[in-house]
């Protein structure tokens, strides 16, 4: 049976992107992108995708290519004020470059908010799309990361060397 699940009046759907660094589920409707997350082994997909689903599997696909540095996605993120404007500061760190928890809290006008700013930096739904692997500790080590420290550190790798050949 295809991975389809009803939300209110709208229909969410689930593609399944391979990549190097492990499979990874892709949520969305026709709103936008819900979630972006690495899974063990792809399911199956349904038969009708929406156009953002097709989109994010395209751009993705480019992005592990070497061929994208930013992704221009609609995204219908679910979380609170405060995680919205986190996850909207995550956005604007360039590809191949890294940012403290410190500097994101600054950017959102709340300074003194570092943990909670890891708090949702945690909770991003949206893996690589909104890219929380470019936060790292104030003193330059790589924290934790959803999907593990080895895929936070092969990102990291991937956007230097895909930036330094544009």
């Amino acid at each position: 049976m295809p991975e389809k699940k009803r939300l209110g009046a709208l229909s969410l759907a689930i593609i399944y992107v391979p990549s190097p660094i492990g499979c990874l589920r892709v949520s969305g409707n026709e709103k936008g992108i819900s979630e972006v997350e690495f899974c063990e082994k792809p399911g199956l997909e349904p038969k009708e995708i929406p156009a953002c689903l097709q989109l994010a599997g395209q751009q993705l696909e480019e992005y592990f290519q070497g061929r994208r540095l930013e992704f221009d996605l609609p995204l219908d993120l679910q979380g609170t004020v405060f995680q919205k404007e986190v996850w909207a500061a995550l956005r604007e760190v360039p590809c191949g470059r890294t940012a403290s928890y410190g500097d994101i809290a600054r950017a959102i006008g709340r300074p003194k908010s570092s943990r909670a700013v890891g708090g949702a930096n945690h909770r991003n739904p949206v893996a690589i799309i909104v890219p929380c692997h470019r936060i790292i500790g104030n003193d330059g080590r790589l924290t934790g990361y959803g999907g593990g420290l080895w895929r936070k550190q092969w990102l990291l790798d991937h956007e230097k060397k895909s930036a330094a050949r544009r």
